[in-house]
């Protein structure tokens, strides 16, 4: 396939026999994307910043590509609301104008607790029990909702995972074997494994719910790779043709396996949760063999 505008030359998510995916494109920023794709799907959490700080370039990036009218929606799998989201990256100190489209997984928790649209949670009752660690988090602020502290009084649970260092899936084994046995479904709210946090991994959501399902429990995820949570994000781009729209994570298994699902380029920032399964030599394959798909393009980062 052809570079869009006679600008980049690749072969979108292209594979090689057997299943082992083909090489991506290297760039050194974003600008040539800048020149290919009128839609950015971005990550927060590896793109953005680190947890502790944001990245050198972001704000600069971003500001590039508003100039050229490019549209950017932030899309994580945060298990907050979108608007916690916001005042996080304020902290962190990315400005207002740039914190303005952001869709969370958290978000999808509550907008599908609030509408019981669909079968799994129309039935889930309305007594609840929070998995992980709360901290500010109002994933279920406004919501008819009656939160219990006991799986034995619970009638679903809302996993939003870990949120401090050091928790291993162990520490929660107990926890997911008694729930599993009462056969309470489950709403992961972040179906990352982990994450990076100033250069230490920490445990997600979704390595709990990985867990449940193997005791046989019941799970519906919310966020990346589901396609759901990319149609929304097209949405939000103003509904622009998928080859159009790439995403950018650090992430194989939820951002670029959801942009190939989703019909979208994409582009692996290498210096996020995957930097420690890179090679000395920058060399992908031991990454890409673990994968079902590749990337279209690799970037150092995410800055011009």
């Amino acid at each position: 396939m052809s570079g869009k505008s006679g600008t980049l030359s690749f072969c979108r998510r292209a594979w090689h026999p057997h299943g082992m995916a083909a090489n991506p494109v290297a760039l050194t920023g974003v600008r040539p994307l800048a020149e290919s794709f009128d839609g950015f799907i971005v990550d927060v959490w590896g793109v953005l910043h680190d947890g502790l700080r944001l990245y050198p370039g972001v704000t600069d990036a971003l500001d590039r590509l508003a100039e050229r009218g490019k549209e950017v929606v932030f899309l994580t799998n945060a298990p907050r609301r979108s608007r916690d989201v916001a005042r996080m990256l304020a902290r962190l100190g990315l400005p207002e104008r740039h914190r303005r489209n952001i869709v969370a997984s958290g978000e999808s928790v509550h907008a599908a607790l609030a509408d019981r649209t669909d079968s799994f949670h129309a039935a889930l009752g309305r007594r609840c029990i929070v998995l992980g660690e709360t901290m500010e988090n109002d994933i279920l602020t406004g919501l008819d909702l009656d939160r219990v502290d006991a799986f034995e009084d619970a009638e679903f649970i809302v996993n939003i995972g870990p949120w401090r260092k050091g928790a291993a899936l162990a520490d929660y084994e107990d926890d997911l074997a008694r729930a599993a046995g009462l056969d309470l479904p489950m709403i992961c709210a972040n179906p990352d494994l982990s994450v990076m946090q100033g250069g230490s991994e920490m445990l997600c959501a979704g390595a709990l719910a990985v867990r449940y399902e193997a005791l046989g429990g019941s799970v519906a995820w919310h966020g990346k790779p589901r396609p759901a949570i990319y149609d929304l994000c097209l949405a939000r781009l103003g509904g622009p043709p998928r080859d159009r729209v790439v995403a950018i994570g650090d992430s194989m298994a939820t951002d670029i396996e959801g942009a190939a699902a989703a019909g979208c380029d994409s582009a692996l920032v290498l210096g996020g949760l995957h930097a420690a399964e890179i090679g000395r030599d920058g060399s992908l394959s031991a990454l890409l063999d673990a994968h079902r798909v590749a990337p279209t393009f690799t970037l150092p980062g995410f800055a011009w």
